[in-house]
Parts: structure tokens; C-alpha cells; sequence
């Protein structure tokens, strides 16, 4: 294996874009395969972690509403994370997203996640810098620990320009249907755009590893960075795993025999592929 080389917000081209015709041409093979690997998932045992993170109105929501479309509720969940309850935040700050972490055969989402450890905590100084710092060691043993365990880890970072986000604000407060998601610390983390672009490139560059890679998605087009998103998902997610249709075991394929009017030879042929 090569050396890794973490990704960095300025290497990112924000002008990519994807026409109408081809993101839909996409967005439907991209959700096929996910059916896929999630039926695969839960056949194997296998577990999924999805990481999203970037700037506000950066279009994570609406790439993990995409995703949910193909997904089965029961075996997939989104846990969006917001500010501790007092529980949490007199105890170790992994422990919410170790308790959330998915079972065999499943998938979590984490809209926003472990990392604002050292985004938002130490752009607003809630964590005193030794313990933030120290975050980032923290953070790598925790990843090797769930991937050692049987799961995939994508992490995801949306990069948007801060005119594209002024843009996309603008379109929430005219539209009643979005006004909903505008809150006033959207505004006042746009004052802070350099120290956090300070902050997201050190956090890229000391947590992106060989098990647990940063992905940068430039998402100045909404089209693109969903379909590019899904891209790497499926990618990850589909390595090394049979995304072939499971057989019924020899019990099922017996009981159907005797209940349904089935052609014979295909319960024979289904019969075979089990043994």
C-alpha cells in the first residue's frame, strides 16, 4: 500500500458540476448498488459507519436524504448530533457515538460527528486546548478500534465557497420551506471562515489515515458532490463483499415448495446454489 496523503480544502475544485440528465442517469445506479450492499451487509454481518461534515448548507442533508431513499429503515440509521446533554458532557465525549455505533448487518449515518471535538469545540473554546489536541490521537485509536471490529468508516468533508453559502442562505430565507434550517450561528460562524478553515485542514491532515481516510467533496454544485458522495460510498462499501442476490436456506425453499404453486425446477436450482 502506498503512502496516504491527507486531502486539504485547497486542493478541492469547487467549479466540478454534473448536468441534470447524468445525476439522475447516476443517482439511480448509485441507490441500486446501495439496496445491494445493504442486503449484503445484513446477510455478512458486516457494518457500515458514514461520517458527514463540512461547512453550513454545504448539502450533507440532502446527500444522506438521497442515500436514505435506498436504504431499508429497519437496518439504517441517521443520527443527527448536536450540542451534549448534561449526561454526556460529564462523561467522555465518545461515549454518545460508541453507544450509537450500528450493530452486525447495519449501517449509521452521523450527520455531523466525533469531530466536533476539534472543530466546533475548539473554534468556541469549550475544551481546553491540551484536551481538544489530544483529541486527535483519540480520535485515530478510536477508528482502528471499530475497524478492527468488522466496520467501514467513510468520512466525508462538503466544501462550499463562502459566496456559495451566502448564496444558499439567501435561498433559505426566501423559501418558507427551508427557512426552518437558517439559525442565527449560521451567520455568526461565517466570521470565523479563516480560523475554521484553519482548524478543518489540521483536523484533514491529522486524523485522515490509511484505515479511516477524509474524503474532501467540492459541493458548490449540489448535482455533483451527492453523486461523488455516493460514489465513494459505494466504492468503500462494496470492496471484497458478494453483492449477488442471497439464496433462502433448504428449510425456506422446502416450506415454499409445499405452500406455492413454484415451478420445480426452479426451488432445484435454488436448492443447488445452497449446498
Amino acid at each position: 500500500m502506498g503512502k496516504h496523503y491527507p486531502p486539504r480544502l485547497g486542493d478541492a475544485d469547487l467549479t466540478k458540476r454534473l448536468s441534470k440528465k447524468d445525476y439522475f442517469e447516476r443517482l439511480v445506479e448509485l441507490q441500486a448498488k446501495l439496496a445491494l450492499i445493504q442486503q449484503a451487509y445484513l446477510f455478512h454481518g458486516v457494518k457500515g459507519v458514514l461520517v458527514f461534515e463540512g461547512w453550513d448548507a454545504a448539502g450533507k442533508g440532502g446527500t444522506i436524504r438521497r442515500i436514505s431513499q435506498a436504504l431499508d429503515p429497519r437496518s439504517f440509521k441517521v443520527w443527527p448530533i448536536g450540542a451534549p446533554r448534561n449526561y454526556y458532557l460529564n462523561r467522555h465525549y465518545l461515549l454518545r457515538f460508541w453507544e450509537r455505533l450500528p450493530p452486525e448487518g447495519a449501517i449509521s449515518a452521523f450527520d455531523r460527528s466525533w469531530y466536533g471535538r476539534v472543530l466546533v469545540e475548539r473554534l468556541e473554546n469549550l475544551t481546553p486546548e491540551e484536551r481538544w489536541r489530544a483529541a486527535y490521537r483519540e480520535i485515530n485509536d478510536f477508528e482502528r478500534m471499530v475497524v478492527d471490529d468488522g466496520t467501514r468508516i467513510v468520512k466525508l468533508f462538503f466544501h462550499i465557497s463562502p459566496e456559495e453559502q451566502m448564496a444558499r442562505f439567501t435561498e433559505r430565507l426566501h423559501n418558507p420551506l427551508k427557512r426552518w434550517k437558517l439559525t442565527y450561528e449560521d451567520f455568526r460562524n461565517r466570521e470565523k471562515w479563516d480560523e475554521t478553515e484553519v482548524a478543518i485542514d489540521e483536523m484533514l491532515a491529522r486524523t485522515s489515515t490509511e484505515v479511516a481516510p477524509w474524503h474532501v467533496i467540492p459541493a458548490n454544485n449540489k448535482k455533483y458532490a451527492r453523486i461523488k458522495a455516493m460514489e465513494i460510498i459505494v466504492d468503500a462499501f462494496s470492496k471484497a463483499i458478494d453483492l449477488n442476490p442471497q439464496h433462502l436456506d433448504i428449510r425456506t425453499l422446502e416450506a415454499a415448495r409445499e405452500v406455492m404453486t413454484v415451478d420445480r425446477d426452479l426451488i432445484d436450482s435454488l436448492r443447488a446454489r445452497t449446498e
